[in-house]
């Protein structure tokens, strides 16, 4: 008895301290689950993209990317899709240009540029979640206010620990739906012809919700039920928040369990030494990327689609992205091919699944949470669930309340 009543005022007062930082999250994801959709109907003027002939071949996104670098020499473009789409504008991020350790001046006063994929024209840039510009940042400002709350790390590290506590929380939510050891009442005694009622049939009373009850056990019903029906992807979604914002909690839990790839074993000390030689451009090693993969008909992956390429500095590595039979997501691969930035050596690949069970589990997760997989029926499942969680807290607040009100009027 006591130990239950340890769990309910665990739930209680986490559901309390988590209650509007869900309220956002929840509401927020619902919508974000259209992210790409719903930005592209508020600003068809940034995203709509048309050839200019019927038979006007895409340009090559490294094409585009050595033109806008060429147009505007204060900005740096590190990630470029090599994925355009052939009815959307390619949204490419931008970020200042370093010399030397140091930005360049002036500050942009953008970092997203929309680019016609067949003509390479600039047909708009926006700084991406400034809601101050209006309708044309509200998708954006969305999506910072829901990992974040548009407050910068800050931000990303109270939802962390929000996204963690929500992960506790959600066991500690699914003990206190089991039912309690039942205790046969003093006054009154059970036929000796009677069937014990099982465990499981008691428990089965937490799924269901009275309809036709009002109030407080209406309330209560609806906490309860949808929380148990949705449990498992409430789960996910808090763990995989964890995985998101809270890198340092998240790895060094599952690594207790589970093994991962790790992309610092593919740099050596030599890797990291000062290079006296140019840096090779992203149109040479997207070359010796595909020659690499073409030419291991042995590989690891098969089925290879290119999502696009970058350069991590801290490596001294290019990252050659692309979508593989490994991969999980529907549209975005996270397979990985690491090659050195000075020599083209390649250094290694990182798998998504099949590889390490660590890396298999959060590319699972991970792609739940963005609605990656099983196409528009998940969609709006994740976009219900989203407003679930809004409404669990919310229920959950009621009932704190209502249970405080007859607490003061009885003193």
């Amino acid at each position: 008895f006591i130990k239950r009543r340890l769990w309910v005022a665990l739930h209680r007062y986490m559901g309390l301290s988590m209650a509007v930082f869900l309220v956002i999250a929840g509401l927020t994801g619902s919508l974000l689950v259209f992210y790409d959709d719903l930005d592209a109907a508020l600003n068809p003027h940034l995203y709509r993209a048309h050839p200019p002939s019927e038979n006007t071949p895409l340009l090559d996104p490294l094409v585009i990317r050595e033109r806008l670098l060429a147009t505007y020499p204060t900005i740096d473009i590190n990630w470029i899709t090599l994925k355009p789409s052939t009815e959307h504008a390619l949204r490419i991020r931008v970020s200042p240009r370093q010399t030397s350790g140091k930005t360049v001046s002036p500050p942009l006063v953008f970092n997203e540029i929309f680019v016609n994929p067949y003509t390479g024209e600039v047909q708009g840039t926006r700084t991406w979640g400034r809601i101050t510009d209006g309708l044309e940042n509200l998708l954006p400002f969305l999506y910072k206010l829901h990992y974040q709350l548009a407050l910068g790390q800050f931000g990303t590290l109270l939802m962390g620990i929000i996204a963690l506590l929500w992960t506790i929380d959600c066991f500690a939510g699914i003990y206190l739906t089991f039912p309690g050891k039942s205790r046969p009442s003093p006054c009154r005694q059970t036929p000796k012809t009677s069937v014990p009622i099982t465990w499981l049939k008691r428990w089965r009373k937490a799924w269901r919700i009275r309809w036709k009850s009002r109030g407080y056990a209406f309330n209560f019903d609806l906490h309860v039920a949808s929380g148990l029906w949705l449990w498992l992807l409430l789960f996910v979604l808090a763990w995989s928040s964890v995985a998101f914002n809270l890198g340092i909690v998240y790895y060094p839990v599952m690594n207790m369990a589970f093994d991962f790839q790790d992309p610092r074993q593919f740099v050596t000390d030599s890797q990291l030494e000062t290079r006296h030689q140019a840096r090779l451009s992203y149109a040479e090693i997207r070359d010796i990327a595909l020659t690499h993969l073409h030419s291991h008909p042995a590989a690891p992956v098969t089925h290879i689609e290119p999502t696009g390429m970058s350069y991590i500095k801290r490596y001294r590595a290019y990252q050659y992205r692309f979508r593989s039979d490994r991969d999980v997501h529907e549209h975005w691969g996270r397979t990985r091919l690491y090659i050195d930035a000075y020599s083209g050596a390649i250094l290694g690949m990182n798998i998504p699944t099949g590889e390490t069970s660590g890396d298999t589990v959060s590319t699972w997760i991970k792609t739940l949470h963005m609605a990656g997989v099983w196409g528009l029926p998940y969609k709006i499942l994740l976009s219900i669930t989203g407003g679930m969680v809004a409404l669990l807290s919310i229920t959950g607040v009621i009932m704190w309340w209502r249970k405080r009100s007859r607490r003061v009027q009885h003193c």
